[in-house]
This record gives C-alpha cells, sequence and structure tokens, in this order.
C-alpha cells in the first residue's frame, strides 16, 4: 500500500507541471499578445470598461453618440498608426467608425457575447466554435468596389495587464474607405436637428423619407410597365410581342429596385436598421425581377416556337409532336428550377450569407430535413412525379385518355397537377402524384386510331346477317371510319328477352369516334324502325298456360290473353 501511495505521488508531481503548461498555452491562445502602448489609455482618462465584446460596443456607441471622441478613440486598436499620431487621428478615427456603425450595422445585442473569452455558449452542440474561446469577432462585412471590408473586434493583452476587446487594426485601416462611401451625404446639413432625433432606433426624417420614396418607385414602376406595353405593341414580331407583354410586370420592379439603390448610393444614406432592411429587400427584388424577366423571356419564345411547329395541340397530331410538347413543359419546368437555384445563390452571396449559413445549416441539416420531408411531402412528391412525366412519357400532352370514367385531353402538366379538358369541354384538376399513382387508361399511346362498339338490343328474330351488311354500307359512306376492313357485327350477349348485336367501326382519333358512333347508332336505330319494328326486344310472360309477348311499343300479340 505504501509502495502504490509512493508511485501516485511520483505520478502526480510529474503530470502537474505538463497540465499546468497545457493550461497557459490555452490561455494565450485567447488573446492576441500585444504591446503596452498599442491599447493602453491615454493619460489621465476615465478607465474604459473593455472586457467583453458587448460593453466595447456599447461604450463606444454611447461615446460616439455623446460626441465623446477622445474617450471612443479608446476602443481603437491604434497599433498601425504612429505613436505620435495616435491622439490626433484617434478622435477622427473614432467619429467616422461610430457614423459607419450607425447607418450600416443592426447589431444582434443578444448574440454579442458578454463573456470576456466571448465563448459560445448558445446554439447546436455540434458547431465547431462550441466551448471555445475566441480572440475576434466578425460584426459586419461590407462588400465595396468588388473588395469586402469588414468591422471587427479582437482581444488583446499586454504583458502584466488584463485582455481586453478593441476594434481591430484591419477596421481602423478600412475606416476612412467605408466612410467616404456611407458617410453623411450633402443634403443632410440641410436637414434640421429635430428630425435628426430617433424613434425606434430610425431617425424622423427616415421615417418621412421612406414613404415618399416608395410612392415615387411606385409610380416609376408604374411608368415602366405601360411603356413596355407601349414598345412592345409596336414591335412586328409577334414573339417580340407576347415577350414584352409578359415581362413588363417583373422589368418594372427590377428598374424600381436599381433606381432605390441607386438613390440609397449617391443620394441618401440611411441609419443602420434601415441599411440592413431595406437593402436585401432591393437585392432580392433585383435578383427575383431578373429571373422572371429571363423566365418570362424564354417561356414566350418557346410558347411561339410551339404554336409554329405544332400548333394547337391534341391527339389528331403525332406522337413526335405530342412528345415534343411535353418536353418544352419539361424544358420551362427545368428552366423555373434553374433560375431559382441561381437567384438564392446569387441572393446569399450578395448579402454574404454563406458564412454565417453554412455552419447552422449544416449542424442542423437533420432537423431541416425532416421538417421539410414533413412539411413539403404533398409539394415535393408532386413535383418529382411530374418530372417522372416529363422524362418517362408515360402520358403526353394532348394525348387522349380515360382517368376514372371521364374521357379527357391531357391539356397542361404543371409542377403539382395535371389538367385535363374533357370532351364537353370541362376543366379536371388532378394531383400529379394521384394521377400517377391510379391506372388510366391512354388512347394515344401508340396510335390515335380508336375503335367504338356500338351496341343494339333486339329480338331473337333480328337477323344479324342483314343488320352486318346495313352496317358495314352505312360505315363504308361514313367519313369518320377508317380501315373499312374491321368493320364487323357479331351477337355478343344472348338471354331469354332478346340478343345483344356489337357493331365495330375504327376512326382516326377519339373525338371524331364520339361523333361517329352516335351517328352510326342513330342510322342503325332507323333502319330497325323502318324496315323491321317487329324486331325491337319483346317481353315474353307465361300465364295461364298462354304466352303474352309485348313489344317495346306496348302492342300485345294475343289481345285474349289475361295480363299478369
Amino acid at each position: 500500500m505504501r509502495l502504490l501511495h509512493r508511485f501516485l505521488l511520483v505520478a502526480l508531481a510529474c503530470f502537474l507541471p505538463l497540465g499546468i503548461a497545457v493550461g497557459q498555452e490555452d490561455d494565450t491562445s485567447a488573446w492576441y499578445q500585444v504591446a503596452a502602448n498599442a491599447i493602453e489609455q491615454r493619460e489621465g482618462a476615465a478607465k474604459a470598461n473593455r472586457r467583453t465584446p458587448r460593453e466595447t460596443v456599447r461604450n463606444f456607441i454611447a461615446m460616439s453618440d455623446a460626441g465623446n471622441y477622445e474617450s471612443a478613440a479608446d476602443f481603437l486598436n491604434l497599433a498601425d498608426l504612429p505613436e505620435d499620431e495616435r491622439v490626433s487621428r484617434g478622435s477622427d478615427l473614432a467619429r467616422q467608425l461610430g457614423v459607419i456603425i450607425n447607418r450600416q450595422l443592426w447589431i444582434n445585442w443578444p448574440g454579442l457575447s458578454a463573456r470576456p473569452d466571448a465563448m459560445r455558449e448558445k446554439g447546436s452542440a455540434n458547431h465547431p466554435l462550441a466551448g471555445q474561446p475566441r480572440r475576434d469577432i466578425g460584426l459586419k462585412m461590407v462588400e465595396l468596389n468588388g473588395q469586402a471590408y469588414e468591422i471587427r473586434l479582437g482581444r488583446y493583452k499586454a504583458e502584466d495587464a488584463e485582455p481586453v476587446w478593441l476594434f481591430t487594426p484591419q477596421t481602423v485601416e478600412n475606416i476612412p474607405v467605408l466612410y467616404d462611401a456611407f458617410g453623411p451625404r450633402r443634403f443632410e446639413s440641410y436637414i434640421p436637428a429635430s428630425l435628426l432625433q430617433r424613434f425606434g432606433g430610425i431617425r424622423a426624417w427616415e421615417w418621412i423619407a421612406l414613404p415618399v420614396l416608395l410612392v415615387l418607385l411606385l409610380g416609376l414602376g408604374f411608368v415602366t410597365s405601360r411603356s413596355i406595353r407601349w414598345l412592345g405593341s409596336m414591335a412586328d414580331h409577334p414573339m417580340l410581342r407576347q415577350a414584352a407583354e409578359k415581362s413588363r410586370v417583373p422589368l418594372a420592379l427590377v428598374v424600381m429596385a436599381l433606381t432605390a439603390q441607386l438613390f440609397l448610393k449617391l443620394g441618401v444614406s440611411f441609419s443602420g436598421p434601415t441599411t440592413n432592411i431595406v437593402r436585401p429587400l432591393l437585392i432580392i427584388v433585383t435578383v427575383s425581377g431578373l429571373g422572371l424577366t429571363a423566365l418570362k423571356v424564354i417561356d414566350a419564345v418557346l410558347d411561339r416556337v410551339t404554336m409554329r411547329v405544332i400548333g394547337e395541340i391534341d391527339d389528331t397530331r403525332s406522337m413526335e409532336q405530342r412528345e415534343f410538347y411535353t418536353s418544352i413543359y419539361a424544358l420551362r419546368r427545368i428552366v423555373v428550377l434553374v433560375m431559382v437555384a441561381v437567384a438564392a445563390i446569387v441572393v446569399l452571396s450578395r448579402l454574404n450569407l454563406f458564412e454565417s449559413l453554412g455552419v447552422t445549416l449544416l449542424a442542423s441539416a437533420g432537423v431541416v430535413t425532416v421538417l421539410l420531408g414533413i412539411a413539403g411531402q404533398a409539394v415535393l412528391g408532386n413535383i418529382m412525379a411530374s418530372l417522372q412525366i416529363a422524362l418517362a412519357k408515360p402520358v403526353r400532352i394532348g394525348d387522349s385518355v380515360l382517368f376514372e370514367g371521364h374521357w379527357a385531353y391531357v391539356e397542361s402538366i404543371y409542377y403539382t397537377f395535371i389538367r385535363l379538358r374533357t370532351w364537353d369541354e370541362r376543366r379536371i384538376i388532378v394531383p400529379v402524384k394521384y394521377f400517377i399513382s391510379q391506372p388510366f387508361e391512354n388512347w394515344s399511346v401508340g396510335d390515335a386510331r380508336i375503335m367504338k362498339t356500338i351496341t343494339l338490343f333486339l329480338d331473337h328474330r333480328a337477323d344479324v346477317t342483314r343488320l352486318r351488311n346495313v352496317f358495314i354500307e352505312l360505315a363504308t359512306r361514313d367519313e369518320g371510319v377508317i380501315d373499312h376492313e374491321t368493320l364487323a357485327a357479331h351477337v355478343t350477349k344472348h338471354t331469354r328477352d332478346g340478343q345483344e348485336i356489337s357493331f365495330y367501326a375504327t376512326s382516326p382519333d377519339p373525338s371524331a369516334a364520339w361523333t361517329m358512333a352516335m351517328r352510326l347508332r342513330e342510322e342503325m336505330l332507323d333502319h330497325v324502325r323502318t324496315h323491321h319494328p317487329d324486331w325491337w326486344p319483346s317481353e315474353r310472360v307465361e300465364t295461364q298456360g298462354v304466352e303474352v309477348q309485348s313489344t317495346a311499343a306496348g302492342a300485345l300479340k294475343n289481345h285474349n290473353s289475361t295480363p299478369t
């Protein structure tokens, strides 16, 4: 036991210094080591609270808003400036940075760490920075003239001093450039001081300027839309007229958004909350408008090409033409998906959201997948079924189908539903997934030709051979009948009351087949009515040993019998 006790003491003595060394290394990695004169305050200045990122930003904004720029300069790391210029230039740089923060940042105070080590406490445990101290934090990424400028905080420590959070030297270096881009405009010097007061985080004059700007932009959009319609009406080519009509609204939105961005860039510099709402909104409207414009133009071109090559689509067209029309619809869907994807990528890149959203989306990919699977199951299922139809083509636009007892043409195939046009011009809207999952008859799969069956129920005395000859003679003269060698007539059912005679004729398409069948049925009935009225089916009953026969007209063969 004593030997074991001594062994443990020796092991503890050996590994304890190593643990202390590791702890010291971890502490050192939590800040940047700098010279004391780079972060020390001015002589005689009150001690500034710079222990945490939140305190640094809050105190800097408070001093900047109060006009105390000399004290605000104590929150800047001026190490890259010559020592003799730090005092003179520091206050001016602090003033400019205060203006930039005021006009470009919408600070997320709960998200700004209040810990000295800035350790990430909230969020997913799978976050790569979870539980790790940080020595720099990004507040805002600004893209200007193709260059990225960032406002960051860093944690600095001098020898024998406590670590402090300051705006980094790189941020200080970028202040003049950012101030020239986002600083006050000339007209702001004419704004009365009373309108510079803040209400709800926004200056009073902004509450007035924003509605006025919106009304002017709406007027510009209206004029743009009418101008595009007028220019389209002056065009000679029908494709240009159609493209102008379809794209005038999204183009008007693009003009409005670009004008607003130009106005904000050259004429007005709003405060941070307004900028962080208006700027992303304008980017989204611009990208969406351009995407919709391109989509509408492509749609107009495809529509004109389709009408020129095919015309109105139905099952009288060849299979190749119907497949081409269906492929056009598939191309439209692919264009929409590509435009949505491109627009999303452009918006995310323009707003610098990839870096902030990437880790979050990866960390919560499982949850997002489950939520999307539950919430969008029906929509995604219909979209996939729509793409399946576009690729496999079990049914094409213009095909004649029999779906759940409805004879109809496939008029359109959209992302989530199919539109069927019935023979009596009704429209049936069917979800794509449901349509694919149900059996249906496609009468146009190989050929649009269809054989129709005309059925008559006649008495046993009806001569099938004579009726067959009459039917062949009538069908041969009918313009809706093709393939005369397929004409036929047979007894297909026999009961004690009569016989069912079926007549068969082929028509070039279902629409012509329907009218052909109606004509031939009427002609056959007229023939029986005129030449063989005794062939109508009769009801035969036997009562008291006497057979009674009742014709369809109600006449009795035996008037002396007793009716039942």
